[in-house]
């Protein structure tokens, strides 16, 4: 069974109709409905992945594959970035590389990131992704009443900002490169 959340959607920006497909008095009504389908999907896609999660960030306590607990509400007084990942996406395999880097260079400043991976598999799948990305930030596991909790998560990677104060500032679906990272963190910090 595969997991209920998926890496994104990738909606091709053109569509290209073969003329020889469809009989001359068919080619209009195909093209009506490829055109009243891809309208359906650009008034519906912003609406279901753009959706921003705001107030009071949900609080968690989990384990890290070391048994150290992180506790959200215990981190209050930092910035503290929850991105929600799996072994298995590869937008979230293409990010971890940057936030590596913005963690070390901010984390005496304030800056917390927190790795919840979605891997059903528990712990195989990810201690053995840790260690081969020598990921540097806690990676805890989430499940769905977590990802729930988070306003539903629908695709991965979704990273969330929260605030000092504990409350959720940006909220981020799909891959997201180290400089669009740090210019949602430098000003909280």
């Amino acid at each position: 069974m595969k997991h209920p959340i998926h890496a994104g959607t990738f909606l091709q920006p053109n569509c290209y109709i073969d003329k020889n497909q469809y009989p001359p008095n068919n080619r209009k009504n195909a093209m009506m409905v490829r055109i009243l389908t891809l309208l359906s999907v650009a008034l519906l896609v912003p609406a279901v992945l753009f959706a921003q999660m705001t107030g009071k960030a949900p609080n968690f306590s989990l384990k890290t594959a070391d048994g150290k607990t992180i506790e959200l509400k215990k981190l209050q007084g930092k910035v503290v970035v929850v991105n929600f990942w799996a072994t298995w996406c590869g937008p979230c395999k293409a990010e971890i590389p940057g936030f590596m880097e913005i963690y070390q260079q901010y984390k005496s400043k304030g800056l917390e990131i927190v790795g919840i991976s979605l891997d059903q598999g528990g712990w195989k799948p990810v201690k053995p992704f840790i260690e081969r990305y020598k990921i540097t930030y806690p990676v805890v596991i989430g499940d769905a009443n977590l990802a729930d909790a988070y306003g539903g998560i629908s695709a991965i990677p979704t990273t969330f900002v929260v605030d000092k104060k504990g409350n959720i500032t940006k909220q981020h679906v799909g891959y997201l490169d180290k400089k669009a990272f740090e210019d949602m963190i430098k000003g909280l910090l």
